[in-house]
């Protein structure tokens, strides 16, 4: 449904797309992800017609869209702000598409067409209110449903659930993919929000500074992130981060914390020698016994209740902190001493000096960095 292929977008001299190219299948998700300022907002502008890039062309549907006005271009959009007619209801604000595709739709469908995308999001009892007399999240709601009524062939959402209190964001993540999939529509979803990004997107691209770091589903972006800056973006408490060397010997390829070895996929034997950061998720550490064979000795210097886990921060012999996850009715060390157990199949090692991560060699074979592969 849509092609991004070769995106480049420049303000004077800052460059804030360069050589974006991405896909989206018809009825699916796309969610783009990154920090402020690395181009989502402008990509989506892009893609709507109202920001004409400096290179690259768009694909909807197929058709190129150079050169094709923003209205006809069968888009829908909705704004982190809103951006509702304060003079106008509820319903007309909803039915303004509608009124724009001139007089092929009549008031009897428009009607039709408003009411079903009001009760679809639980705002047909407001359609009568202007915007000054309606809650955030009946204003969110209310710019929802006018990017929807029209049935577009491509939505394009801009943080749209920024603005909304912690209760509604909740749960417009579990109704939204509902709503989506019951409309087919095919949506390019803007977000800052990790959260937000893992619950919604079928996949998901991650922006920064105007590039595109990685493409893959939540679970691919999540457990093997394409570099080290990836890997802190998602996750909460966020993933520990530990310099290491990694080596070899006849039990395999391993690396040390705290004078404690620690076993690695064989695959990476590729990566002995070299100077690596290694990445553990919190919730991939426990508590052990110290009669473990890995277990390696800490103590807990912190405990931080979160509702439905508990996080601790403990520190190692050697000085190092250490962040762990773990269920709230897991119970954790009596005292503070305790031994950590660490699940190294979900350990990720990363070049410390390029950030990229080290990905395991399938069959002995030494896979290529990004940059090779790209070459």
């Amino acid at each position: 449904m849509l092609e991004l292929d070769r995106i480049t977008k420049r303000y004077g001299r800052d460059t804030v797309l360069d050589d974006v190219s991405l896909d989206v299948e018809a009825g699916r998700t796309l969610v783009l992800f990154g920090p402020s300022g690395s181009g989502k907002t402008v990509l989506l502008r892009l893609i709507a017609g109202v920001v004409v890039p400096d290179a690259g062309y768009v694909f909807v549907g197929g058709e190129d869209m150079h050169g094709v006005a923003p209205e006809m271009r069968g888009i829908g959009m909705a704004f982190q702000n809103f951006a509702l007619f304060p003079h106008l209801s509820a319903y007309d604000n909803i039915a303004t598409p509608l009124h724009a595709k001139g007089n092929g739709v009549t008031a009897v469908q428009r009607r039709e067409s408003v009411e079903r995308v009001a009760r679809l999001l639980k705002i047909d009892h407001v359609l009568g209110q202007r915007p000054g007399e309606l809650s955030n999240g009946q204003k969110q709601r209310t710019s929802l449903a006018r990017a929807l009524v029209a049935e577009p062939r491509l939505l394009l959402l801009d943080d749209p659930l920024r603005n909304v209190d912690a209760k509604l964001r909740f749960e417009m993540r579990l109704e939204l993919p509902r709503l989506l999939r019951e409309q087919g529509t095919t949506v390019v979803y803007v977000t800052q929000d990790y959260k937000e990004a893992m619950a919604l997107g079928d996949r998901i691209a991650v922006l920064d500074a105007g590039r595109v770091d990685q493409v893959g589903t939540p679970e691919q972006v999540y457990l093997r992130p394409a570099n080290r800056r990836i890997a802190t973006l998602f996750g909460d408490p966020a993933i520990n981060l530990l310099d290491a060397q990694p080596a070899i010997d006849a039990e395999g390829v391993h690396v040390r914390l705290s004078d404690q070895r620690l076993a690695l996929d064989p695959g990476l034997a590729h990566a002995v020698g070299r100077t690596c950061t290694l990445g553990v998720r919190p919730e991939a550490i426990g508590f052990g016994a110290a009669t473990d064979r890995s277990a390696i000795r800490v103590s807990v210097e912190a405990e931080t209740p979160l509702n439905e886990k508990i996080v601790d921060l403990v520190k190692t012999l050697r000085g190092r902190e250490i962040l762990v996850s773990r269920p709230a009715h897991e119970p954790g060390p009596a005292g503070t001493d305790a031994h950590l157990v660490v699940t190294t199949a979900d350990a990720l090692l990363f070049d410390r000096a390029s950030g990229e991560r080290i990905v395991p060699a399938a069959d002995g074979a030494v896979p290529p960095t990004r940059a090779e592969a790209a070459a």
